[in-house]
């Protein structure tokens, strides 16, 4: 199988790209895939069949535009598309059903696995806690132990506080790109160690294992 897979930002595109080689093995062998990183996540547009601003790379700006395409150029059986967000504060049902109605106005709709991180991609690293200490050994155990896992909580915020110098209050007073840098070392550096068996992140074994439904393992 083949995944088309648009990511919300550059930190989640590292991240899922890891991971995509733990649960498929080497891109190219018996299964690939191929990076859309964007350059946040934007909104769907109220009117689906509007063009997109083409400088701004928002990926639910993009995405009816996307679909559409994908949906004619993508072989059924061999080739689908993988949408991985941050749900953020929204309401997950609500989100899924808004993203669910891009895809009914496709003819032909693409094969399509939609995927949200709850409440950002972050939480996903913050599953493995084992993954965060092997990369950062001086993390701060009250920080991760203080975490509900997939909670509406400021997510980035706490693994920013757990491995950051100076946490989540340095990077906010700096803001970015810096911030969106500290965010990529994370995803580079803990990724590497994340178990994708034992994770703890619900939203992060769901994306596992319709992934894994979809090459057929």
């Amino acid at each position: 199988m083949h995944f088309e897979v648009l990511v919300e930002d550059k930190s989640g595109s590292i991240a899922v790209n890891i991971l995509l080689e733990k649960i498929l093995g080497v891109n190219g062998h018996g299964h690939s895939w191929k990076l859309h990183p964007f350059k946040g996540i934007g909104r769907i547009p109220k009117n689906l069949h509007a063009v997109p601003n083409p400088r701004k790379k928002l990926l639910l700006n993009h995405l009816p535009m996307l679909m559409r395409a994908y949906g004619h150029s993508l072989r059924p059986g061999s080739s689908c598309v993988v949408v991985v967000v941050d749900l953020d504060t929204q309401d997950c049902v609500a989100f899924k059903q808004e993203l669910l109605g891009v895809l009914a106005t496709c003819n032909p709709p693409p094969t399509t696995l939609f995927r949200i991180a709850i409440e950002e991609s972050e939480a996903w690293l913050l599953g493995d806690r084992k993954a965060v200490k092997a990369a950062y050994p001086k993390a701060k155990d009250p920080v991760l132990g203080g975490y509900r896992q997939d909670s509406i909580c400021g997510t980035w915020e706490v693994l920013a506080d757990a491995v950051h110098p100076g946490g989540s209050a340095q990077l906010k007073s700096v803001g970015y790109p810096i911030a969106g840098q500290a965010k990529c070392e994370w995803a580079r550096n803990i990724t590497p160690y994340v178990d994708v068996n034992r994770n703890r992140s619900k939203s992060f074994r769901v994306f596992r294992d319709g992934v894994r439904s979809l090459a057929g393992i």
